[in-house]
């Protein structure tokens, strides 16, 4: 097809102008949604800009922008079918496998670190240090006292100080235990 006989700009343009707000109607009747509407309409108009030819000879527009649009209503319900059966198989895995916590578990557990965090600020920083190494990043005794610089015996009191100071202030973690 030559230059000569491709659609130019001003048709593309001038279909766009007079189908769009009707096509967008048509789209907003079948969807029920306005928003959704407006993006199949768009849809439509990139794939005929995209295949210029086909509009060459055209005679029926609106019959034309119909069947693209419902082509592309029917690959977003495929889409759309893919995704929510993607979803659930990823609820049902969530659910399954057990190693996900529910939003109660989550608020639960922020809930007493920051109930932690405030009992520790009250401590002095190598306590506070002493705890979060050996309970935080699993640090033994030995390790802790050496970055710290004391001796494994002081590692012991700061820990037995953090636990007082953690059971004072947040008594859910009664059951906490060096």
């Amino acid at each position: 097809m030559s230059a000569i006989e491709q659609p130019s700009e001003q048709q593309l343009h001038a279909l766009y102008e007079r189908h769009h707000a009707w096509l967008r109607g048509w789209l907003r009747h079948r969807l029920g949604c306005a928003h959704n509407a407006a993006d199949v309409a768009q849809d439509t108009f990139m794939r005929i800009v995209a295949s210029r030819d086909a509009l060459f000879g055209m005679q029926e527009p609106r019959a034309y922008l119909t069947t693209v649009a419902k082509r592309l209503l029917v690959d977003r319900a495929r889409r759309r079918v893919l995704e929510d059966a993607y979803l659930a198989e990823m609820a049902l895995l969530a659910e399954t496998a057990g190693c996900h916590p529910s939003p109660e578990e989550i608020a639960l557990a922020i809930e007493a670190l920051d109930q932690i965090g405030a009992a520790l600020a009250g401590l002095s920083a190598n306590a506070r240090e002493a705890f979060l190494l050996h309970y935080l990043d699993g640090q033994p005794h030995a390790a802790v006292a050496e970055r710290l610089g004391v001796s494994i015996r002081m590692i012991q009191k700061y820990l037995v100080q953090a636990l007082l100071q953690c059971r004072a202030g947040c008594p859910a973690l009664t059951t906490a235990a060096p």
